[in-house]
């Protein structure tokens, strides 16, 4: 079979930015969720400069984005972009023997999420929050409804009643992410607050986001 020389020069690019053990390293670091530099660097053992170095030859392929924290603002995450990484087929398997998905109010973002990963997996779920609120958001009630989603219950739960050292956690909040104890199983997805904004369009642009991590995950995780 003939070489095919109409290959687009943008999955070349690809291949090429990969060639590298260091930037292989930082795309399966970042398989199962986000990471501040920093912790990229202490994770790898690099240098900042040469990690700097790596970020951008990622970065300017499309593997790779940037987001500040919707915490405090301060803080820069990275994170893998799916789509980019369909012509990669490179896979971390984890097990767990529950996922529990933490947001700080629990009112949106993490029920969503379980509710999501009870449609996609066998692997047992449940959702809590840092700060739990007094119930969940009635526009996420709503945009479950729309896509035929069943949040697990009506209220909200703190985590420090729900989470177990064999949880694999997952904090689809920054805020979240930085306050989770120390020692535990954790995954970071950086997904901004829908509340503040509270629209529908708002909540469709995080149930997308939610889905699509939600996807890439599942595929990655088995019963323990």
């Amino acid at each position: 079979m003939a070489i095919d020389r109409n290959v687009p020069p943008e999955r070349v690019a690809l291949h090429q930015a990969l060639a590298d053990p260091a930037r292989l390293a930082i795309v399966d670091a970042l398989a199962l969720g986000d990471l501040a530099p920093g912790e990229l660097g202490r994770h790898l053992e690099l240098p900042s400069n040469l990690l700097a170095h790596h970020l951008r030859v990622l970065a300017q392929v499309g593997l790779i984005t940037r987001a500040r924290s919707h915490a405090d603002r301060r803080r820069v995450y990275i994170r893998l972009v799916p789509s980019a990484l369909e012509a990669v087929d490179q896979r971390r398997v984890v097990t767990a023997s529950r996922v529990v998905f933490v947001c700080t109010g629990n009112a949106a973002r993490s029920p969503l999420a379980a509710a999501l990963w009870t449609s996609r997996s066998a692997v047992p779920v449940t959702s809590a929050g840092t700060r739990p609120g007094p119930g969940l958001n009635p526009r996420a009630v709503s945009a479950a409804h729309r896509h035929g989603l069943s949040l697990e219950r009506h209220g909200t739960a703190d985590v420090r009643d729900v989470i177990t050292p064999d949880d694999l956690v997952v904090a689809v909040c920054d805020n979240a992410y930085e306050h989770l104890a120390p020692g535990l199983r954790h995954v970071h997805w950086s997904v901004p607050d829908p509340g503040p904004v509270d629209t529908d369009e708002i909540f469709e642009d995080v149930l997308a986001l939610l889905t699509e991590r939600v996807d890439r995950l599942a595929t990655l995780t088995a019963p323990s």
